[in-house]
């Protein structure tokens, strides 16, 4: 299948790649990722990002900073906990421009490599990616890519090619 992968960052997106290469799919990596701040985090950890593309031969695909469109999205939601309703919306914006880019490319599906994190919960992302899939006519392909090792092999595979692990989310509100 080609599966479009919604990528936060160049790290967690090695053990992902190669898990989804592994099972015979065509991989195309997609950056949308407003949510990240400062613009100059973002921009590195785009980088990163299309360094792992180079590595792993696949296409990469970003769309322009759109910060104050993810503050407009998120709105109401600043106060919220880690991993509360702030994360669930953030997910929903990134990952239905994933979906509708996903159709628009003519892609089999997608999915994002936000489950391999430890630090987020799996359960969530999937729950938000299976509503925003069926809400625009996409298909969102369930992994929860922490399983079996795959947070640690992404570290292991993040100092083997030597990229940039940053130590926050990618929101302002959990750079504070």
């Amino acid at each position: 299948m080609k599966i479009l992968l919604h990528v936060c960052c160049g790290p967690c997106s090695t053990a992902v790649i190669e898990q989804l290469k592994n099972e015979g799919h065509e991989v195309v990596l997609f950056f949308p990722n407003s949510n990240i701040y400062p613009a100059k985090e973002r921009a590195k950890r785009r980088v990163y990002a299309e360094k792992v593309s180079e590595i792993y031969n696949c296409k990469f695909i970003f769309e322009d900073y759109n910060h104050s469109g993810w503050r407009d999205f998120i709105s109401g939601l600043e106060r919220e906990p880690q991993g509360g309703k702030r994360c669930e919306k953030c997910f929903e914006y990134n990952l239905r421009k994933t979906a509708v880019k996903a159709r628009e490319l003519g892609m089999d599906g997608f999915t994002t490599t936000l489950t391999v994190s430890r630090f987020k919960k799996s359960s969530q992302v999937l729950s938000v990616g299976l509503k925003v899939g069926k809400e625009e006519d996409a298909n969102f392909y369930e992994y929860d890519f922490k399983k079996q090792g795959g947070y640690e092999k992404s570290v292991e595979l993040a100092k083997k090619y030597e990229l940039y692990r940053q130590n926050y989310c990618g929101c302002e509100f959990s750079f504070k």
